[in-house]
C-alpha cells in the first residue's frame, strides 16, 4: 500500500506528461467535463441574445465584420485579402487583424458556405442576417471556444496543480469555473460577437507551457496568439522578460535565446508566407494592423488618454505622430518595473503577475485601445484567481462596468445581469480556499465594498435616468473615470505584489553555480 502511495506521489511530482493519470485518478476529468458542459450551455443561452449592430445598417457591427471577412477570404485570392479594390472595399469592414485571423475566417467561411452559401456570397451577402446564417455564425464561436479555449484551460489547470500540489479538488473546480465562466469573455464573444477565445486560448496554452518548462512550445503558441490578434502583444513584455531571465541563467544563454528566436521567426514566417514574397503586400498587411487614423482612443474607454482628455485635449494639442511616441514611451516606462523584476528573478508566480502588469500597461497607456481590450488584463487575473481572489473579483467587477455602455447598446443587459449574478454566486461558493489574512487586509476590503456600491449606483442610474441634454455622454464619462481609478490602483497594487515576491531558492542555487 505504501509503495502504491509513493508511486502516485512520484507520478504527480514528475507528472508533467501523464495527463490521463491525473484526470482519471484525481477525478479532475469529471469535474472539468461537468463545468465545461455547463459553460457551453451558458454560452448557448447568451448567443440567443442580440449581437453588435443587429439590424442596424449600413455597416451593422462586429457580427457583420466577422461575416464579411469570411466572405472576402472565401471569394478572393489570399494576396487580395488586405488590398483595397473594387472587390474588397476596405472602408467596409476591411480585414484589420493578422493573417491567422484571416485563415480562421476562411475556415469558418467554408463551414458557412457548405450549409448556407448565400450568407457568404460576394457582394450580395452584405448585412446578411437570416436565422440560419446567425445560427451558423454563433456555432463558429462556440466551436472555437470548445476546441481552443477549453483545452487550454484544462492544460493550464493541470500544470497549475503540478506547481501547487497542495490545492484541493474544490479549489481546482473553482478555478476551472472562474476561467470558463468569465462573464466578460462570454458576453463579448457570444453576445457582442468576436473570437477572443482563440487568441486568449492560445495565450493560456503558452502560459501553461512556460509554467511546465516547455519554453519552445510556449513561443510557438504565443506567436500564434500574436498572429491571430495583435492585441496579444499586451503580454509580450512578460513573455520576453521571463524567458530572457531564464535563458540568462542557463549554461549557454546565447544558444537558448537563439532557439526561442528561431521558433518565433519560423512561426511568423509560416503564418505570413503568402505576404513575405512582396514588400508591397507585406506593408499593406502591416498598415491594416495599426489603425493610427482612428486616434489615440475610441469611445469612452477607461484608460489614461481617454480619461485625462476630460481635462487635456490630447488630439488638439498633439499630432498623431507625437501621440504615438508619447503613448509608446508611457507604455514602455510602465512595463519596465515588471520586466526588470522577471529578468532579475524569473519565477512562475512572477510571470503570471508580469502578464497582468504588462497587459495593464498596454490597456492604460497604449495607442488605440477599445473597451473590449480589458479582456487582456482580465485573463492573467483569472489565472491568478486562487492566489489573489479579491484582486480578481475587483478587476472583474470593474471590467464589467467599463463595458456596460457598450453592452447596453448591444441590448445585452439581461445576459449581463444574469452572468454577473452567476459569477458572484460561483465566486462566493462554499468550500473554496479563502484568502490568507495578508491577502484579505481591511484596506482592500473597504475599497472593494466602496467600489461595488458606486458600481451598483452607476448601473441603476445608467438604466433609469437620462443625462442632461448639454452632456449626453455624462454617465459614460463617470463610468470611465471610476473604472480608470480602479484600474490604475490595481496596477499599482499588482506591480507592488510582483516586486514583493521572494527569489526562488532554485534560482539562488543556479546563480551561485554561475558565479
Amino acid at each position: 500500500m505504501e509503495k502504491k502511495v509513493m508511486k502516485d506521489k512520484v507520478r504527480v511530482a514528475d507528472g508533467g506528461d501523464d495527463y490521463w493519470w491525473w484526470l482519471v485518478h484525481k477525478g479532475i476529468g469529471a469535474i472539468f467535463v461537468s463545468i465545461a458542459i455547463f459553460a457551453l450551455i451558458i454560452r448557448v443561452g447568451v448567443s440567443f441574445h442580440p449581437y453588435s449592430g443587429a439590424g442596424n445598417p449600413p455597416k451593422f457591427g462586429d457580427f457583420e465584420a466577422q461575416r464579411h471577412w469570411m466572405e472576402i477570404t472565401l471569394n478572393l485570392p489570399t494576396k487580395e485579402w488586405y488590398h483595397n479594390s473594387s472587390s474588397n472595399d476596405l472602408s467596409y469592414w476591411g480585414l484589420d487583424y493578422p493573417p491567422l485571423t484571416a485563415y480562421q475566417s476562411y475556415i469558418h467561411g467554408l463551414f458557412l458556405r457548405y450549409f448556407h452559401p448565400d450568407s457568404v456570397s460576394l457582394f450580395t451577402s452584405r448585412g446578411h442576417e437570416s436565422y440560419l446564417g446567425k445560427l451558423l455564425m454563433r456555432w463558429t464561436v462556440l466551436s472555437s471556444d470548445a476546441l481552443i479555449f477549453f483545452p487550454a484551460v484544462l492544460y493550464f489547470v493541470f500544470v497549475y496543480h503540478n506547481v501547487h500540489s497542495s490545492i484541493s479538488k474544490s479549489d481546482i473546480a473553482w478555478l476551472i469555473a472562474m476561467l470558463l465562466l468569465n462573464p466578460c469573455l462570454i458576453l463579448i464573444d457570444h453576445g457582442h460577437f468576436q473570437y477572443n477565445c482563440i487568441s486568449l486560448g492560445l495565450t493560456v496554452g503558452a502560459v501553461a507551457a512556460v509554467l511546465s518548462g516547455k519554453d519552445l512550445g510556449a513561443c510557438f503558441l504565443f506567436s500564434l496568439a500574436l498572429n491571430h490578434k495583435q492585441m496579444s502583444a499586451y503580454f509580450a513584455p512578460a513573455f520576453f522578460s521571463h524567458l530572457l531571465g531564464k535563458c540568462l541563467r542557463r549554461k549557454n544563454p546565447l544558444l537558448e535565446v537563439s532557439k526561442l528566436g528561431l521558433v518565433v521567426l519560423g512561426t511568423f514566417a509560416a503564418v505570413w508566407w503568402p505576404y513575405v514574397h512582396s514588400r508591397d503586400s507585406f506593408l499593406k498587411v502591416l498598415s491594416r494592423l495599426a489603425p493610427f487614423e482612428r486616434g489615440i482612443y475610441e469611445d469612452y474607454v477607461a484608460n489614461f488618454w481617454c480619461t485625462s482628455s476630460v481635462l487635456i485635449k490630447w488630439k488638439k494639442l498633439f499630432t498623431t505622430q507625437s501621440l504615438k511616441l508619447i503613448s509608446l514611451t508611457a507604455t514602455i516606462l510602465t512595463c519596465l518595473p515588471s520586466m526588470v523584476q522577471q529578468i532579475w528573478a524569473p519565477s512562475k508566480k512572477g510571470f503570471l503577475y508580469g502578464l497582468l502588469n504588462s497587459s495593464f500597461s498596454f490597456y492604460l497607456f497604449s495607442f488605440q485601445v477599445h473597451e473590449k481590450s480589458i479582456l487582456l488584463p482580465l485573463l492573467p487575473a483569472s489565472l491568478l484567481a486562487l492566489e489573489v481572489p479579491l484582486i480578481f473579483m475587483w478587476l472583474t467587477q470593474f471590467a464589467m462596468l467599463s463595458m456596460f455602455p457598450l453592452l447596453c447598446r448591444d441590448k445585452l443587459v439581461p445576459a449581463y445581469v444574469s452572468l454577473f449574478a452567476l459569477f458572484i454566486l460561483i465566486f462566493n461558493a462554499p468550500g473554496r480556499r479563502r484568502p490568507k489574512r495578508n491577502e484579505d487586509f481591511s484596506a482592500t476590503s473597504i475599497l472593494l465594498v466602496f467600489g461595488s456600491l458606486c458600481s451598483f449606483i452607476l448601473h441603476i442610474v445608467y438604466l433609469t435616468l437620462s443625462p442632461p441634454h448639454k452632456y449626453p455622454f455624462l454617465f459614460e464619462a463617470v463610468i470611465m473615470c471610476l473604472c480608470f481609478s480602479q484600474f490604475i490602483l490595481l496596477t499599482f497594487i499588482t506591480n507592488l505584489k510582483q516586486w514583493m515576491l521572494k527569489k526562488p531558492a532554485k534560482l539562488k542555487e543556479i546563480e551561485k553555480k554561475l558565479i
